[in-house]
């Protein structure tokens, strides 16, 4: 919105030019998302008790994990409306509204926010533990794939192959199978995302690690000058996507403040899927796609460990790890909760790193 507004007016006021500057803009939404999470952490915190939205633990699932986790019990949840609205509010302020990248990554966070709401609205308020069912929410992702997949199909025909890590003037055409492919790209990621979401602060600092990774490859993709020189393809106007990550670096920062060990609030499913799903969505739009496998490898892992333990599980009756998603693994292994999550940090912090480097790589 300052950018729309104030930037046309900086021939008549010279200090206005500097909101031409994506960088500039991209600065300046982590600094606005991360005070907005900063000052409205407390007052949702105590909404959330209040309305006594607090997290379950005796799930059934495991008694020995129940055991572990019995201290978070009526933890305020749902705490992804407020990154929701950091992220949205600090991009409509920052971004260049005219931008068609912003509105198509903004629509797919909303649309996964919603679903991810409505599943913790069913457990939270309607008492219903299982929330959406796997199926309800698998058709919510679907649509969205093949909505983005049209979008893409249309309105962005020059940025439809798959750039390939490591390679240049390489690409992959999906041709007829890239819809379902943005279907997989969406659902994966957001569902990834969710998987991980298990201990405090886990999930959105690791979210914080591939945002900070792709506003770089964002800004990279949507620079002529950057994206000729790193021999990576450029996407003109994708440059703007860069605010949108710096608006989810600040949020998730803010956030973890208050989320880190011991957690004062959860994310809930409104949180998670929303961000694994957007982070899959600029993947999409500035074609680094496969980079998920390296950028988000923890993601990618905590999905794998669920995949094989149930298909492990359901061929021999035997189970791969002691318990899946693997960061329970891990506690089952008496890894201490911080442990296991600074270690995950650690690992995440190095892929986003590897998946910097890939550009000089090529």
């Amino acid at each position: 919105m300052f950018y729309n507004l104030l930037y046309p007016l900086h021939d008549i006021i010279s200090a206005f030019n500097i909101f031409r500057y994506i960088t500039f803009r991209a600065a300046m939404a982590v600094l606005t998302s991360f005070i907005i999470s900063l000052l409205f952490g407390p007052i949702i915190i105590r909404k959330l008790k209040a309305l006594k939205v607090g997290e379950k633990i005796n799930k059934g699932d495991s008694l020995k994990l129940d055991d572990l986790h019995r201290s978070k019990t009526d933890t305020p949840t749902m705490g992804g409306l407020l990154i929701l609205a950091a992220v949205v509010a600090s991009t409509l302020l920052w971004a260049d509204l005219s931008n068609k990248y912003i509105w198509v990554v903004l629509f797919s966070t909303l649309w996964l926010g919603i679903t991810g709401f409505a599943d913790d609205y069913l457990k939270q308020i309607k008492n219903k533990s299982r929330g959406l069912s796997v199926r309800a929410k698998l058709i919510s992702q679907i649509i969205l794939g093949l909505i983005l997949g049209v979008i893409f199909l249309i309105s962005f025909q020059n940025s439809l192959k798959l750039d390939v890590p490591f390679m240049k003037h390489i690409s992959l055409d999906l041709d007829g199978l890239y819809i379902i492919f943005v279907i997989l790209v969406v659902a994966g990621t957001s569902n990834a995302v969710n998987l991980t979401d298990g201990l405090d602060g886990l999930a959105i600092g690791i979210v914080v690690m591939v945002a900070l990774a792709f506003s770089i490859l964002s800004y990279v993709s949507g620079n002529i000058k950057l994206s000729e020189y790193l021999l990576v393809p450029y996407i003109k106007g994708s440059g703007e996507l860069t605010v949108f990550c710096a608006s989810i670096l600040g949020a998730g920062l803010g956030f973890l403040w208050f989320n880190c060990y011991p957690a004062s609030i959860f994310m809930g499913d409104v949180g998670s899927l929303a961000l694994g799903g957007a982070l899959g969505t600029v993947a999409l739009l500035i074609r680094k796609e496969l980079l998920l496998v390296i950028v988000g490898g923890i993601f990618v892992v905590e999905a794998l460990s669920v995949i094989l333990q149930v298909g492990s599980f359901r061929l021999t009756r035997k189970r791969i790890f002691k318990i899946a998603p693997l960061h329970h693994h891990f506690q089952f292994l008496n890894w201490s909760e911080n442990k296991v999550i600074v270690r995950f940090w650690i690992i995440a912090a190095l892929l986003a790193l590897l998946t910097i480097v890939t550009l000089k790589i090529r």
